[in-house]
């Protein structure tokens, strides 16, 4: 049984508290301009797909996004990174507030700016998450999450009434200015947060390679790659409730924007409670049984939603909604998290979110499209059947439990002494390294080397090949392939403490005398016809 830490310990780190103080200003702002959007829409058109992709572009630029959002994160000041997303979206709903109060609103210019706002989350998002695990302390981590996702949610409770009053009284773009200013004390705490720099001798990875580097990271994590079905799935059933929310706040409750507001409230509420529930169901369950509960539970939202017709009795269907809904998605964070390296965490969480987000993109407009065909009961039912075979999936692809490998660099690699002057960017470079194994060990030496070219490939190298020795079959060759030297310094900083578990088990099982001997060569694509062939490198290779 894991150890209980509180739910409130990451409070105890200043830079945490103010940055988190600050967020709940922007969250408050956004989920202002959240109802605003929404309700203007309905004004605007008798569409319920229109309706829903209000909802759809704000998710969609997170799917198309994040990847290259995670890649910045990994790669820049993550602290600027979040400053110049904050700093866009700030802008882009001033414009959006003008064009309201000027009364120039249209439906597919609503869908456009708040497309807009989306792609500076999508920006926003992998170096906020990221920079969590350079804010607290690793023990301390699934709190920070869980505390963010009750911070959303407190803001869920109160800034939709807050929203839905603003709205009745002030009209939309009201909303849309109070979204502007909502994001200065974030930029601020930003500005005044000064991380601790981490040195890197090594260049910064280019753009390409870096997004390649965080698929590849991914499609060789097993853990990953379930995570991120799991979260598709979820995303998908789970957002029709929000994304018909407003469909079924005018048309079968008739409580107008304050009745909206009222309902993503008790949304909010649930979502509450179910972050001060997270810490005391992680220490009875499974991570597991808790998606499966909170779909089944959310999947009966969804249903009693839809065919309720009593604005307080819906209110009470949502509580129970909003805790599925942040216990589910903030086990998937966390587990993404702890799941990988801090190189590549920002990469891995877009790509998390990209599956995540592109799920609710595509349910908000599926759902949408749903409803126009019958009604958005029938729709929200669709989704509660849909939620419980996200459930069943389980069944077969289980969501494991919290790594509790140590991921942190192993920073034993030193770079060695050559006799060729290399640059950087000379290559490409050929890894051969040679061990000798007797025959009894040969089962195990092959079970730790099918771990080790996942390894391998997963920190980036190529052509990675196991050979043997005709003449002598106890020695066995590693071999693999980077383009550059830079790229092959860069591969072996990679390695974590987790890593080297197997390097020390072949190291154990090696019969040579001494280490497992390791070459390094430089290719050469030609063969100049000289005598005397020249000891330093040139730079294209």
């Amino acid at each position: 049984m894991p150890e209980r830490v509180s739910v409130l310990a990451p409070f105890r780190h200043e830079t945490f508290r103010l940055l988190w103080i600050a967020t709940l200003a922007s969250n408050l702002g956004g989920l202002v301009q959240a109802v605003g959007a929404g309700w203007m829409m309905t004004t605007l058109t008798d569409s319920h797909n229109m309706v829903a992709l209000v909802q759809a572009s704000t998710t969609l630029p997170i799917m198309v996004f994040s990847i290259a959002a995670g890649a910045l994160a990994d790669n820049f000041d993550r602290r600027i990174v979040m400053i110049i997303a904050q700093s866009a979206m700030a802008i882009i709903s001033v414009v959006l507030a003008v064009l309201g109060f000027l009364g120039l609103m249209t439906p597919w210019l609503l869908l456009g700016f708040t497309f807009l706002i989306g792609c500076g989350t999508a920006l926003f998002n992998p170096s906020w998450q990221a920079s969590m695990g350079d804010i607290v302390p690793r023990d301390d981590l699934p709190g920070a999450v869980t505390l963010n996702a009750m911070g959303f949610n407190m803001m869920r409770s109160v800034g939709p009434a807050v929203g839905g009053i603003i709205v009745a009284f002030a009209g939309a773009a009201a909303a849309f200015a109070v979204n502007a200013v909502s994001y200065l004390p974030l930029i601020a705490a930003l500005f005044r947060w000064q991380p601790q720099a981490i040195a890197n001798k090594l260049p910064r990875e280019r753009f390409g390679s870096a997004m390649w580097a965080g698929v590849r990271y991914a499609s060789l994590s097993p853990n990953l790659m379930t995570v991120m079905l799991r979260g598709f799935l979820f995303g998908l059933a789970a957002i029709a409730v929000l994304a018909l929310l407003p469909s079924v706040a005018s048309e079968y409750l008739g409580g107008g924007a304050l009745g909206y507001g009222a309902l993503l409230g008790c949304f909010g509420v649930g979502a509450i409670g179910g972050a001060f529930l997270n810490g005391r169901v992680r220490e009875r369950y499974s991570n597991e049984i808790i998606v499966r509960i909170a779909c089944v539970v959310f999947a009966v939202s969804c249903v009693g939603l839809g065919f309720s017709r009593e604005i307080v009795l819906s209110c009470l269907i949502l509580l129970p909604a909003g805790a599925g809904w942040v216990l589910a998605l903030s086990l998937f964070n966390v587990s993404v998290q702890l799941s990988t390296p801090r190189w590549v965490v920002g990469r891995a969480l877009s790509l998390y979110q990209t599956a995540t987000f592109g799920g609710m993109a595509l349910g908000s407009w599926l759902w949408g499209s749903v409803a126009d065909l019958s009604a958005p009961s029938w729709s929200l039912a669709l989704a509660g059947v849909t939620l419980l075979a996200c459930a069943l999936v389980g069944l077969k692809l289980p969501l494991p439990q919290f790594s509790s490998r140590d991921l942190s660099p192993l920073n034993a690699f030193n770079e060695p002494v050559l006799k060729l002057e290399m640059r950087p960017r000379s290559g490409p470079v050929m890894v051969m390294v040679d061990y000798q194994i007797v025959q009894e060990d040969i089962p195990a030496f092959l079970r730790l080397m099918s771990e080790r070219r996942r390894i391998r490939i997963r920190d980036g190298a190529r052509q990675w090949a196991l050979l043997r020795d005709l003449e002598r079959p106890e020695i066995w060759v590693e071999s693999y392939h980077v383009p550059t030297w830079v790229d092959y310094v860069r591969h072996n900083l990679r390695r974590t403490k987790a890593d080297a578990e197997n390097l020390q088990s072949l190291r154990a099982l090696h019969r040579g005398e001494g280490p497992p001997h390791v070459h390094r060569m430089i290719e050469r694509q030609t063969v100049p016809q000289v005598d005397d062939m020249p000891l330093r490198e040139s730079p294209e290779h």
